[in-house]
């Protein structure tokens, strides 16, 4: 077969089998770089939960929104039951960069008030407190410049738009200013164990 439908066809059943392995490699790399950061084995198993959390609740809303034909007067498009074959792989992997950037901000000061003596609830007070400023600014940024993408007149754009600003918002906000917190809080010191085989040993002369 050839043509631009048989192109299409091949091309989202590629998408579709390498999509787990896009998924897989991402949170694994992840994965082993928090863990070497941080020595922890919690934090890294943490961070990615939270990630998925927020692309989850972009791909829930812009299935909401186009796939299931809402709001198509005031975003003026049409909708055609369905989303771009693209956008998920796409919007993974850039919302899994974008959030692990200011996460691991926000991780690392923290830890630096745990290193410097503080108790693990004054050191999430006070690395929230410090970094949420940072965070707040990055994030409004962000969505305002995806929302741009909302008014192009590409279904495809429109997509990317509103979930990608939708994701950072749920990130910045509900994710990285309460869950984290409450995860941490929670977890306690658990949280920053490392485990005697992470343990760097020292070099001898």
């Amino acid at each position: 077969m050839a043509g631009d439908t048989a192109g299409q066809y091949d091309f989202d059943k590629q998408l579709h089998d390498t999509l787990p392995i896009v998924f897989v490699a991402v949170a694994g790399f992840a994965f082993v770089l928090l863990a070497i950061s941080f020595g922890s084995l919690v934090i890294p198993v943490v961070s990615i939960l939270l990630n998925l959390l927020s692309v989850s609740a972009a791909y829930g809303l812009i299935t909401l929104i186009f796939q299931d034909g809402r709001l198509q007067g005031p975003l003026d498009y049409t909708s055609f039951g369905g989303i771009i074959s693209w956008e998920p792989l796409f919007m993974f992997v850039f919302l899994f960069g974008i959030s692990m950037d200011y996460h691991v901000f926000l991780l690392s000061r923290i830890r630096e008030l745990r290193q410097g003596g503080a108790s693990t609830k004054e050191a999430l007070v006070g690395g929230i407190s410090s970094s949420a400023g940072v965070i707040t600014s990055a994030a409004f940024i962000m969505v305002a410049v995806f929302s741009i993408f909302a008014t192009l007149s590409l279904i495809d754009m429109k997509i990317f738009g509103i979930g990608m600003a939708s994701a950072v918002l749920i990130d910045a906000t509900i994710v990285r200013g309460i869950l984290l917190p409450a995860a941490l809080a929670l977890l306690g010191e658990r949280a920053w164990t490392t485990p005697r085989w992470l343990r760097r040993r020292p070099v001898s002369a």
